[in-house]
C-alpha cells in the first residue's frame, strides 16, 4: 500500500515538474502575460506540496528496519527518482528567476523573445493543478514580488535537498535500474510496430514468393526456347 502511495506521489510530482518546465520555456515568448506568471507560481507551490509529501513518505519508509530487502531496493529506486525530479525543479525554478529578471512585465519597451509560439498556457496548467478553469486576479506588479517569493523558494528547495541526504543517505550509482532508459517508450512504440512489421513481413514474403514462381517460370520459357534453337541450328547445318 505504501508502496502504491509512494509511485503515485511521485507520478504526480513527475507530471507536475513537466508542466513547470514547459512554462518556464515561455517567460519573455509572445505568450508571456500576467496570467503566465501566476500560473507559474501556483504550479511550483504545487511541485513543492509534492516533493514535501513525497520526502516525508519515503523517509519514514527508508528509515524503518523492518522493511524487507526487496521492498527497500525497490524504495530506494524512488528516492532516487525523487531526488533527480527534485533537483531538475530547482534548475527550472532558477531558469526562472533568471527569465524573469531579463523580461520584466513592467517594461513593456524591452523586446521579447520571438519563439513563434502564441496561445495562452492555462491550459497547461490546469492539467498539472487537476483543475478546469483557472482564472487569476493578478496584481500589476505579479512579476516583480513574485520574483522575490522565487527566490525564497530555491532557497527552500535547497534545504530541503541538502536535508534528505543528511537523513537518507542513498547514492545514486548503488541504485540498479530495472529496465534500461526509455524501455516504456520503446515498449509502447515496438508494440505498434511490431504489429505492422509484421503485416509488411508476411505481404513482402507472399510477393517474394510470387516474383520467384514468376522468375522460374521466365527462365524455364527461355531455356526451352534456347534448346530448340539449337536444335534447329544443327538440323539445318
Amino acid at each position: 500500500m505504501m508502496k502504491e502511495e509512494c509511485k503515485a506521489l511521485l507520478d504526480a510530482l513527475n507530471k507536475v515538474t513537466a508542466c513547470y518546465r514547459h512554462m518556464v520555456l515561455t517567460i519573455g515568448g509572445t505568450s508571456d502575460s500576467q496570467n503566465l506568471r501566476e500560473e507559474l507560481k501556483k504550479t511550483r507551490q504545487k511541485a513543492q506540496e509534492l516533493a514535501v509529501a513525497n520526502r516525508n513518505k519515503l523517509t519514514t519508509v527508508l528509515k524503518d528496519k523492518t522493511v524487507s530487502k526487496e521492498d527497500k531496493a525497490e524504495f530506494e529506486r524512488l528516492w532516487v527518482i525523487f531526488s533527480t525530479c527534485l533537483e531538475i525543479l530547482e534548475i527550472d525554478m532558477r531558469r526562472a528567476l533568471e527569465l524573469g529578471h531579463e523580461f520584466p512585465l513592467n517594461v513593456p519597451k524591452k523586446h521579447l523573445i520571438q519563439t513563434g509560439m502564441s496561445g495562452g498556457t492555462s491550459g497547461v496548467a490546469a492539467r498539472a493543478m487537476s483543475v478546469q478553469n483557472m482564472k487569476y486576479e493578478a496584481e500589476h506588479n505579479i512579476d516583480v514580488v513574485d520574483l522575490k517569493d522565487l527566490e525564497n523558494e530555491i532557497n527552500q528547495v535547497g534545504e530541503m535537498m541538502y536535508e534528505m541526504e543528511m537523513k537518507v543517505n542513498v547514492p545514486q550509482w548503488t541504485v540498479e535500474a530495472k529496465q534500461d532508459p526509455g524501455a516504456e517508450l520503446k515498449s509502447t512504440v515496438s508494440a505498434g510496430a511490431s504489429s505492422i512489421g509484421m503485416i509488411s513481413v508476411e505481404e513482402n514474403k507472399s510477393f517474394c514468393d510470387i516474383s520467384k514462381v514468376l522468375a522460374g517460370i521466365i527462365f524455364s520459357a527461355v531455356l526451352i526456347i534456347a534448346i530448340v534453337l539449337a536444335v534447329c541450328v544443327v538440323k539445318l547445318s
